[in-house]
């Protein structure tokens, strides 16, 4: 779509240890993650209905990107979907009852909505699916970086905001809470300044920010591997945890 504004689109693509971070673009792999939706917000959340061919897709897809993170580079684990502005976002439509307040959605090009935040349901070993939560993160990071996006919209679980902040993100809420049907979880907007968590993080966790910033290309040399991100893993292993409450995920 992109009807609004032309933007330009720069694809992600990094390793990450034996992951695979990339822009999800060929049909193949849109089809991985139109099934991860399916089994993740259809059939384990109940978010959306159920559909016959087990395929979770919307209107939003047409002018959204989505990020994958991949297990033998062909292998979806989890994905990302990020919306850039001035296009229209869930928050004003499917979530616009946690705009609480007077808050006024940013829809400036330096602004996005994080969505459809998902990892594989299947895959039983917290520790992987909390390393899966941290590259998603990165890669949504990374994404932003090349987009110049400042500002980033989302809608989770009330409880799960906080693990979000703990985690080092200063995500700070746009309204109340409020029970969001179907499933009647109860859903909090959120806004990330990017500028506000690199300047946080810079002194608080300095670690982390070289970690999001450092990326591995597909091709090409590699820079030295580092290893200390592994103190922060206890928190996405929360967030792993509770994946099952982030409402615009």
């Amino acid at each position: 779509m992109r009807g609004m504004e032309v933007i330009e689109e720069r694809a992600v693509e990094f390793l990450e240890g034996e992951l695979l971070v990339k822009t999800i673009k060929t049909k193949e792999e849109l089809t991985q993650a139109y099934h991860l939706r399916h089994r993740v917000f259809a059939e384990r959340l109940k978010w959306v209905p159920e559909r016959a061919d087990k395929l979770e897709a919307d209107v939003y897809d047409a002018w959204s990107t989505s990020i994958g993170v991949f297990a033998n580079e062909t292998k979806l684990l989890g994905l990302v979907r990020m919306t850039h502005a001035p296009v229209p976002f869930m928050l004003e439509s499917e979530f616009s009852a946690c705009l609480v307040g007077s808050h006024r959605v940013r829809k400036e090009t330096d602004t996005a909505e994080i969505t459809r935040l998902a990892v594989d349901p299947a895959i039983a070993d917290r520790g992987l699916s909390a390393r899966l939560m941290k590259t998603l993160f990165k890669g949504m990071y990374q994404w932003c970086l090349l987009h110049d996006v400042r500002y980033t919209y989302m809608v989770v679980e009330h409880r799960l905001l906080r693990v979000v902040q703990r985690m080092g993100w200063p995500c700070h809420a746009i309204g109340e809470p409020v029970a969001l049907p179907p499933a009647e979880v109860l859903s909090i907007g959120g806004l990330l300044d990017l500028n506000e968590f690199r300047l946080q993080a810079s002194i608080d966790r300095p670690a982390m920010l070289d970690w999001l910033t450092t990326t591995t290309p597909v091709f090409g040399q590699a820079p030295a591997c580092k290893n200390h991100q592994e103190s922060d893993m206890g928190e996405y292993t929360e967030l792993a945890e509770d994946r099952r409450l982030v409402r615009a995920a």
